[in-house]
């Protein structure tokens, strides 16, 4: 579906920011303990939901003791420098000078999300018509997540919070890939017409983005890794806004495979608390059954 495309995608968004069908209730944690393969002190793989409040991080057993025992932090990115991030994607998300909205949809889609721009933002196309549309996708779903759960919409996300406590403790972070890497996935694996097309669909179907969204958070909630894999690989034959399988593996599977290839390393240097966006845990391709394949011991904290 396209929201579960959309949300996992927020990561590089929120820097401003993928199986059974039924859980089996072994992977009800999103806390996992790294050992064993010439480690000299175990790491920790802990899975974000960028858009939670911090106090969320009550209800996980053990992260604290595991952030704290742990020698260095590592995320999707290094947030060190979020202005300079900031201006890197703001550029890429311009859209091309020849292209407009007009050009790329239907007028009355062009009014509908003009509309739909106009009733979450407070302003339409006018102000945001420069913007490619997959960046109008995030900001829609940003802005419709915090409108349907006010009390839940975080002011600092998991992510960025690791990081800074990890620098308040003047102890390295690390990021597993660029601005550019994030840049490439969010705003241009697609052509500017496939973003449309994903765009369209969206502000269409506003009641499919609710209904992932309730779905993602009882998911997250419950830390049911299962759950999550399922909402995030499940395709139903009346899906208007299906992710093609290249789109999904750019997303999700791709970046898990270069992670794994530069983890080894980065846990032999240093003992390490892994903070990433959850939907890189579960499935055959993530970073759990990853790390078991290259001869880690990797368990739930519980």
């Amino acid at each position: 579906m396209r929201y579960k495309k959309t949300f996992s995608a927020l990561a590089a968004l929120m820097l401003l920011l993928s199986c059974s069908g039924s859980s089996t209730g072994n992977n009800k944690a999103l806390l996992w303990k790294i050992s064993g393969n010439g480690l000299e002190k175990p790491s920790y793989l802990f899975g974000t939901h960028h858009l939670v409040p911090l106090s969320f991080l009550d209800s996980i057993p053990g992260v604290h003791e595991a952030f704290g025992n742990t020698e260095q932090t590592v995320g999707e990115l290094d947030m060190s420098n979020m202005t300079e991030m900031q201006m890197k994607i703001m550029g890429s998300a311009m859209m091309p000078v020849d292209v407009t909205y007009e050009s790329l949809l239907p007028a009355g889609d062009v009014a509908l999300l003009d509309s739909t721009l106009t009733d979450l933002m407070g302003f339409g196309l006018e102000q945001f018509g420069r913007l490619k549309p997959a960046m109008l996708s995030n900001i829609i779903s940003v802005t419709l997540y915090q409108r349907y759960y006010p009390s839940l919409a975080a002011s600092e996300n998991l992510d960025q919070y690791f990081q800074e406590e990890a620098l308040k403790r003047s102890r390295p972070v690390a990021g597993l890939e660029t601005t550019e890497d994030q840049i490439y996935v969010l705003l241009e694996m697609q052509t500017t017409e496939r973003q449309a097309e994903m765009l369209r669909c969206m502000v269409k179907h506003p009641e499919m983005l609710k209904e992932q969204m309730d779905r993602l958070q009882a998911a997250y909630h419950a830390q049911d890794l299962d759950a999550l894999w399922s909402l995030y690989t499940e395709e139903t034959p009346d899906d208007p806004c299906p992710s093609t399988e290249e789109e999904k593996k750019a997303l999700n599977s791709d970046r898990n495979t270069r992670w794994l290839e530069k983890l080894p390393t980065i846990m032999a240097e240093r003992s390490s608390f892994i903070a990433v966006g959850c939907l890189h845990l579960p499935g055959e391709e993530g970073l759990i059954s990853g790390l078991r394949d290259q001869g880690y011991t990797v368990e739930a904290v519980r």
